[in-house]
């Protein structure tokens, strides 16, 4: 990894470190855990190639008096498919980091907000940031989300949120036609529905994910159309801990699938913009 590439990387490991400790403060409950996921047939744009990644993750959650805290940052680490900067050998390395702070409307004004199925209501604000040193593209993705939440009456949680994204990219890597791209570029303004939910299946089995659907945010970097996004990303995961005796909700060990079509908004007819990816998961809970 390059310096500039570490000390990028360090930075957003500061932020995260920062976020967590100010979510923790005064939490009714927390749940952090580190993560890891590996699969083989990742897909980047613009290449052909099946890519093996392992992916860590440190992860926060909470709640407090006035709603919901959630941070979750993802260090990916890919093999030479997905090749690094030409300053580095071997694979690409990128932090992706999101935090969602959803404001519970019912507890704000200290009565419940339930109609039908729905529990709660809420208002989702946050925000997701990235750096990558892939030889192509170097992504340096800033997005703000905001909108209304659903918070649904299931086992466990499901929440369903329609967001506003503002999303801009700074990409500095050498592939054409990006190489000619200067700046900070803004796309469209543009709407996401998004649900995330943890729902046990069993004694001690949980069914846990997030599924995305983001219209096109206009045109791209080099005035190209991009199109629709579907990202849906899920587990199936086993509780070690509580089938042997141990705590529950400690150590948990599951398979994993995510389902990306047009990744970034990169329309069908770009290589590599469509990625069906098992991946094998194990966290730990502290």
């Amino acid at each position: 990894m390059s310096r500039r590439t570490l000390g990028r990387t360090l930075k957003l490991c500061t932020i995260a470190a920062l976020v967590s400790s100010a979510a923790a403060h005064a939490a009714d409950w927390s749940d952090t855990s580190l993560s890891w996921r590996y699969g083989n047939s990742f897909r980047e744009p613009f290449n052909t190639e099946d890519i093996s990644k392992h992916i860590l993750a440190f992860t926060h959650a909470d709640g407090y008096k006035y709603g919901t805290n959630f941070f979750n940052i993802d260090f990916l680490m890919s093999d030479s498919k997905d090749p690094g900067s030409l300053t580095q050998s071997g694979g690409a390395q990128e932090a992706y980091i999101v935090y969602r702070n959803t404001f519970d409307i019912g507890k704000i004004q200290g009565k419940d907000v339930k109609f039908g199925a729905v529990r709660g209501v809420g208002i989702t604000v946050g925000f997701d940031v990235n750096t990558k040193n892939d030889v192509g593209y170097n992504s340096r993705k800033r997005m703000i989300v905001a909108g209304p939440t659903l918070m649904w009456d299931v086992p466990g949680f499901l929440n369903t949120s329609l967001l506003i994204l503002e999303e801009s990219n700074a990409p500095s890597g050498a592939f054409p036609p990006i190489s000619g791209v200067t700046g900070r570029y803004h796309y469209k303004t543009h709407p996401m529905l998004t649900a995330a939910w943890g729902i046990p299946v069993g004694a001690n089995l949980s069914f846990e994910g997030y599924a995305n659907f983001i219209a096109s945010k206009g045109k791209d970097e080099v005035g190209g159309d991009t199109a629709a996004e579907t990202n849906i990303d899920m587990e199936l995961m086993f509780d070690v801990g509580a089938a042997t005796g141990g705590a529950k909700n400690t150590f948990k060990v599951g398979l994993e699938y995510q389902y990306w079509k047009n990744k970034f908004g990169n329309p069908s007819s770009v290589p590599g913009s469509k990625a069906s990816t098992p991946m094998i998961r194990a966290e730990y809970h502290f």
